[in-house]
């Protein structure tokens, strides 16, 4: 697919590693997970450059979804930041970024963190940086990282899932880059949100295999696969029809990069979107 893009033989757009913003009033954000590709990430999406002081950033509060390397490498670029960086994440994922893959360790030399425990017991938070929206955490069944002493015996809050409300226009989103397996808390989640942001990491289980990239699976690896029996595209089909359905985190073995794939227009027939750098989603 790499080969494909830098050659232009194939219809595709480049991707930077996954993240998003969420923001109330365009001027504050969340950032959800800081992956390798932060600084060139900051560099096209303006609002989080406000240049307001020396060293700004519209960034306000930082989310980590869990502790994998292409989900908080990105910490290390924001080290130069003029206080601690404010970070929400579970217990588990500050266990791992503290000893297995000590990110905060190092981070302690220059910001610095400020770690708000993200819990995952069902209940409301606020996060700062998107006023009118309130924050659930869902423990969700993936994989820690290989680094991780969790690593094949996930232990709660070693990956999550986010539903977000606003409360100004009632509108719902749920997160969810890394899914494993559809439980029920999820399942029930995904079924009252407008926007569905989930787990589009491979088409099939073996995807990597067949590719000679890697002899893991996706479920092995803490991805719900696309395609398959039980796989994401079949618990899509089943959400409500007024239900927009987007796959994140898409890897760069997977066909449905390619606009003009078999498996692209599968996605389309079921009304299936595939995120890009650059989507706007307003609620």
């Amino acid at each position: 697919m790499c080969t494909g893009v830098r050659e232009g033989s194939i219809n595709a757009r480049a991707r930077t590693q996954s993240s998003i913003i969420v923001s109330s009033d365009r001027r504050e954000w969340v950032l959800f997970n800081a992956s390798p590709d932060i600084l060139t990430q900051i560099q096209q999406c303006g609002v989080l450059q406000p240049a307001r002081q020396l060293r700004d950033t519209g960034i306000r509060s930082i989310v980590l979804m869990d502790a994998q390397i292409d989900h908080t490498t990105g910490l290390l670029m924001l080290r130069e930041h003029r206080q601690a960086l404010p970070i929400w994440c579970t217990a588990a994922v500050k266990e791992d970024l503290s000893e297995g893959n000590p990110l905060f360790r190092v981070l302690d030399h220059y910001s610095g963190i400020e770690w708000h425990e993200l819990e995952t017991t069902g209940s409301e938070c606020r996060i700062p940086g998107a006023a009118s929206v309130t924050f659930e955490a869902l423990s969700l069944t993936s994989n820690a990282p290989p680094y991780s002493p969790h690593r094949d015996r996930p232990v709660d809050g070693d990956t999550v899932g986010m539903l977000m409300k606003d409360a100004t226009t009632g509108k719902s989103v749920f997160y969810a880059p890394g899914l494993g397996e559809m439980e029920p808390p999820v399942w029930e989640a995904m079924q009252h949100a407008d926007v569905v942001l989930v787990d589009g990491t491979m088409w099939t289980d073996d995807e990597m295999i067949q590719r000679g990239a890697s002899a893991k699976t996706a479920r092995s690896m803490g991805h719900l696969p696309q395609s398959g029996d039980g796989g994401m595209l079949e618990w899509l089909d089943r959400l409500p029809a007024t239900t927009r359905k987007v796959l994140i985190h898409i890897n760069n073995t997977n066909p449905i990069l390619d606009e003009d794939s078999r498996e692209r227009a599968i996605l389309e027939k079921h009304g299936v979107e595939v995120a890009y750098d650059g989507l706007e989603l307003e609620l």
